[in-house]
């Protein structure tokens, strides 16, 4: 299909381009003619004439061409004037002359000719450059006002349900209510309960808030609408607001069915209440059309509205109250647990060793979303290949969670045998700080082969459980084996280098929310000093 829309466009570039000539040569063609030809005054004219210097005349409608004698290249013109002496004179010098006879033409061919070609010709030039900047931007530029979702068939084989979906157990027991009133809706009419208006999905990234909602949709049998909050977003005032309207307009018709906004904070975000005038005009209109095609819902049309965000804290109070999306469902980063049913659904899709520990796994990869285990996973399997291996091993998975972690390993880096005993004394001293305390995570590995995050080596530490909770002690055994590093670098060598720098900026950041986050110190004592935080939008390091 791509190749006959490419050939009908340049058919039409063709015809285009043939009718424009055609019209630039009905009207240049006689201004051509014009240019070629010199002028004289009429009284020029009769005067050569009867100095026998004109060796033939034309008459046109609106004027006379003729050539002097001896001078067959070049032609003279002059404007028509009314001289019934003219002709006599003609036939008295025996000059040749004729009167070209005007050719008929239909009053409507002349009317479509003069202005209405000229129209269509402008036109579709026109729509051809905007047709072709649209496909350049990936759009149809002519479809302004018009909705883009994108409409998932539940038929394919890649079509998505509850089992594709691991780590996630509370949020998927929520769901299956939507699901059930979607599939018996009369059971829930009966009692008079209502469907929920909205269904927002909150978490941090990756952690499967769109798959979440694709697997609703398969589980439910319903058609499944996708779109992202940016493409509300339009350059011209009101086009946002049109493609809400829109798009509700398509989902009542294919009710009962889903419809998924995924980052919406975009178009969803608080309103401007300074007065100031800082507000965008196009997303707040956009946002005033969702709120009133979400009130314009009673609850019976069947269609479910799911959103997605990682910035709950951002979005306009008129959006997240009851009545509009009245459930927030939180998609958190997954526990152990979780890890360890992610790892094995992706394995599923690669050839792996029956004798993995993916428990072991799961607890090295503690604070990993979703979306990062399907990476370890992957990077795994390309491991095996480099390796000349038909199989993933444990030991494969283990080096792929470094190389998420801390990047892949810089063979190739040069460092000196001095600076290289400094990182092992550096990295030792991290080790034997957590050893010597009786609650830290033990330690599972140490190397000095630099990585492509930037970092000369590590310490990992890997928890025998998880743990939800830190104590002020736990924080204090953290801080302390991070500053392992610099301290043996003091003691071993007396010297302080630039390798402690992100064990300093992670000490850091623990004491600060040990004093304005979590309150445990005397001097301030339960404050909250550090303000307002992107909740979802936060990343920790468990690496040393």
């Amino acid at each position: 299909m791509p190749g006959k829309n490419n050939r009908n466009r340049w058919v039409a570039v063709y015809l285009i381009v043939i009718i424009l000539w055609s019209v630039v040569f009905a009207y240049l063609i006689p201004s051509f003619r014009n240019q070629q030809s010199q002028e004289v005054d009429y009284s020029a004219f009769v005067q050569m004439i009867e100095d026998d210097k004109i060796e033939e005349v034309e008459f046109l409608p609106d004027r006379i061409l003729f050539e002097e004698k001896g001078e067959e290249d070049v032609e003279y013109r002059t404007g028509r004037v009314y001289d019934e002496e003219l002709v006599p004179l003609l036939k008295e010098k025996n000059i040749k002359f004729n009167q070209e006879i005007p050719k008929e033409t239909s009053p409507i061919v002349s009317f479509f000719v003069q202005f209405i070609l000229p129209i269509l010709v402008i036109f579709g030039l026109m729509s051809l450059l905007m047709r072709s900047a649209a496909n350049r931007m990936g759009g149809n530029t002519l479809n302004f006002g018009k909705a883009d979702a994108k409409i998932y068939d539940r038929s394919k084989e890649d079509a998505k349900s509850f089992k594709d979906v691991a780590g996630q157990d509370e949020a998927k027991e929520s769901l299956r209510e939507v699901v059930d009133f979607l599939h018996d809706p009369k059971k829930y009419q009966k009692i008079g309960a209502i469907l929920p208006k909205g269904v927002l999905l909150v978490g941090p990234p990756g952690t499967g808030k769109t798959l979440l909602a694709q697997a609703v949709a398969g589980e439910a049998d319903v058609p499944f609408f996708s779109i992202s909050g940016s493409e509300f977003v339009e350059m011209f005032v009101g086009l946002g607001a049109s493609k809400v309207r829109d798009l509700f307009k398509q989902a009542l018709e294919k009710a009962p069915c889903i419809v998924f906004i995924d980052e919406i904070d975009a178009i969803g975000k608080r309103r401007d209440t300074s007065g100031m005038g800082g507000g965008n005009d196009e997303r707040e209109q956009t946002l005033n059309q969702l709120l009133n095609e979400m009130d314009g819902f009673s609850g019976k049309e069947e269609v479910v509205i799911l959103a997605a965000t990682n910035r709950p804290e951002i979005l306009d109070p008129a959006l997240t109250r009851p009545g509009r999306f009245d459930r927030q469902i939180p998609v958190e980063l997954p526990d152990v647990r979780g890890r360890e049913e992610i790892l094995k659904v992706h394995a599923r899709k690669v050839i792996v060793d029956d004798k993995i520990d993916y428990h072991h796994v799961a607890l090295m990869t503690a604070g990993t979303s979703g979306a990062q285990l399907a990476n370890i996973v992957n990077e795994a399997a390309l491991r095996a290949v480099r390796q000349g291996r038909d199989l993933v091993l444990e030991e494969d998975l283990i080096e792929s969670v470094e190389v998420v972690i801390a990047g892949m390993k810089k063979k190739g880096m040069v460092i000196s045998e001095e600076e290289r005993e400094l990182i092992a004394y550096h990295e030792v001293g991290h080790a034997l700080v957590a050893a010597m305390q009786t609650h830290s995570a033990p330690v599972t590995k140490i190397t000095i082969i630099p990585r492509t995050s930037g970092a000369l080596g590590y310490t990992m530490q890997v928890d025998e459980e998880e743990k939800y909770l830190m104590s002020k002690e736990d924080i204090f055994n953290k801080i302390t084996t991070l500053a392992g590093g610099r301290a043996a670098e003091e003691v071993i060598f007396n010297t302080k280098t630039t390798g402690a720098s992100n064990d300093i900026e992670k000490m850091t950041e623990m004491a600060k929310a040990l004093v304005t986050k979590y309150g445990m110190t005397d001097e301030f004592g339960m404050v909250n000093l550090g303000g307002q935080q992107a909740r979802y939008l936060q990343s920790e390091l468990s690496v040393n």
